[in-house]
Formats: structure tokens, sequence, C-alpha cells
């Protein structure tokens, strides 16, 4: 069954047309909607066709890493709600978990958009944590991409809690954003046979012989790589994906 629909969507795509009939380069309706958690200090809700996830960020302080005494932090979590996908499981996070959450880590951490120097209040002892939860509402393909660009939104939108006299006061907060200074994008260009393309549902993710998530900055500096896939991609592959995802990131930053 698995391998007449592949042959399927590899006579489709033939024509640059899919099953729901978007051409090859085409994303689905991107919606963000900004602050959706009264609790949190920045959030965000990303719908991508019907695949939808909420991303919240919290500020904490705590101690910096020694090897960093003057920088704050960054941690990223993915949960995959069982309410999203049959195949999602409860309890610790599995590898797919596991690889989305590095996956939006490294893209923002390797673009250096925000400045975490700016983070530290007292140096080797206090700094501020950015925790970064994504949350899957539905999985109708793409996770990877709806999350980094939830993932960018809900800090975009994040306001520091009051801070005085070294107590943080979580029901209020003031106008102070993060100090922020790009805005990465993730796209992913998945393969079948010889056909590119992005945005998969889930019958055509399921399907791929490989994908590559390329993060890259306004200027089309690329941060963060990410390969996926049990097929091999050869240097002119790459090449191709580098190029789509380059055009398709201006698309979605348009959103933000």
């Amino acid at each position: 069954m698995a391998d007449d629909l592949k042959s399927h969507l590899i006579s489709s795509f033939e024509k640059n047309v899919r099953f729901d009939n978007r051409g090859l380069l085409d994303f689905r309706n991107v919606v963000i909607e900004y602050s959706v958690s009264k609790n949190a200090e920045g959030s965000a809700r990303v719908k991508v066709g019907d695949t939808e996830v909420v991303v919240g960020v919290k500020l904490m302080i705590d101690k910096p890493f020694p090897d960093t005494p003057d920088e704050g932090v960054i941690m990223v979590n993915t949960e995959f709600l069982p309410m999203a996908n049959p195949d999602f499981e409860s309890g610790p996070p599995g590898i797919e978990a596991i690889e989305q959450a590095r996956v939006v880590d490294r893209g923002i951490r390797e673009s250096k958009m925000i400045d975490l120097k700016k983070l530290c209040i007292k140096k080797g002892e206090k700094v501020w944590i950015v925790s970064i939860d994504v949350c899957t509402l539905n999985d109708d393909g793409n996770l990877l991409d709806a999350s980094a660009l939830g993932a960018m939104a809900a800090l975009k939108s994040a306001r520091f809690p009051e801070y005085e006299n070294d107590e943080i006061n979580y029901k209020t907060h003031t106008a102070a954003k993060l100090p922020m200074k790009k805005q990465p994008v993730a796209v992913t260009v998945y393969k079948i046979g010889k056909h590119f393309f992005v945005d998969p549902s889930k019958e055509e993710e399921q399907n791929i012989d490989a994908r590559l998530t390329i993060t890259t900055t306004e200027d089309n500096t690329i941060c963060a790589l990410q390969k996926g896939g049990d097929c091999p991609l050869t240097l002119d592959d790459i090449t191709k994906m580098l190029d789509i995802a380059t055009k398709i990131s201006k698309e979605l930053r348009s959103k933000l």
C-alpha cells in the first residue's frame, strides 16, 4: 500500500501537482496568532494548513553555565501530544520530538538572534533563562517548520516580567522585549524520487526519501542544517534544496 501511494505521489509530482492541487513549492495557508497565553511571557499559535502548534516562552533567573558566565541561556523543549497524532505517546520525548527541539534550538542559537550577553544580570551568578516550549496540537505534516516559525513568533511577542529587589513578579509584564537582532526561519525541503517539494501533508511526509531543514537569516546566511530520511543527498541535491529554502524563507518571514 505504501509503495502504491509513493508511486501515485511521484506520478502526480511529474505534473507539478499534488493531491491537494498545490504546486511542489507551495506552502499551505500559514496563520500566526500572537500572545495566545496570558501566563507565558511570550506565546504564539501557528497553523500551517491543518498542522497546528502552540509555543510558549518562559523567562526565569538562574545561574549561567560555567563556560559562559556572562551569557543568558536558551532551552527548547518539544512535546508531541497524543491528541495531535495517534502515533504519539505520553511519556518522555521520543527521537522525533528530541530532533525537532534540537532543530529549533540550533536555528535560534547559531543565528545569534538573541544577544545573550544582554541577558546577564550578574556575571557568574544570575542570568535570564529563556525557556521555549513547543506543544503540538495537530500533526498533518511539516511540524518542523511550523514549530520553528512558532518559536520565532513567541520570542517576538515575549516581554520581561517585573523584576525588583531580586524578586520576579510574573503577574506583571513590562514593555521590555528580548534583545533580538535577527529573524531566523527554517524551511524543510523534501525529496521523493527526483522531485523536491516543501510543506508536505502527512501522507507525503511518510513517503519521502530524504529531507533537509535549512535555517537562514534575513541576509540568506545559513545558520543551521539538519538532514533526515534514509536516502543520501548529492551535492547537486543540496544546492537545489538551499536555493529553494532561501526563496521560501522570505515568504514565511513576511508572515511574522
